[in-house]
């Protein structure tokens, strides 16, 4: 299997508006857009965000059969059932550029006892998301 040094786990969210969504994501965390795929009627079909060697696929909300799989967090009291971990050089300046575009904060930056900090928040459709210094990938 090629993946060319990207991760072969790529979480898939979905969003209601999928444009502001992108530029949301690339503003407050960084993302950059890999590719982007609209429909006829111009709504994001298909796109592939990446932050540094990670991706994340997202489409717009579908009544179709993958999507009567997926619950918004609104519709489920504003839980996730997954929270994508995202492994960040600078976790404080991450942490207030996220801030600072409008994210929505559930645990504060702080220093963690197994090294490294991190933070969580909720995006403006009230996805779950982690980031954090710790690298997993590094010997203990």
């Amino acid at each position: 299997m090629s993946h060319s040094n990207g991760s072969s786990i790529i979480p898939c969210l979905r969003y209601r508006d999928g444009h502001a969504a992108i530029d949301w994501l690339c503003k407050a965390f960084g993302f950059e857009r890999h590719a982007v795929y609209e429909n006829e009627r111009g709504r994001v079909e298909h796109a592939q965000l990446t932050y540094g060697n990670g991706m994340i696929m997202l489409g717009e909300v579908s009544d179709n059969a993958f999507g009567q799989h997926i619950a918004q967090p609104d519709e489920i009291g504003g839980r996730e059932t997954q929270c994508a971990c995202v492994t960040v050089s600078d976790c404080k300046a991450h942490y207030e550029r996220a801030r600072s575009a409008g994210a929505v904060i559930v645990d504060d930056y702080a220093e963690k006892d197994y090294g490294g900090a991190g933070y969580s928040c909720h995006d403006p459709e009230g996805h779950l998301w982690y980031f954090g210094s710790y690298d997993p990938w590094q010997p203990a």
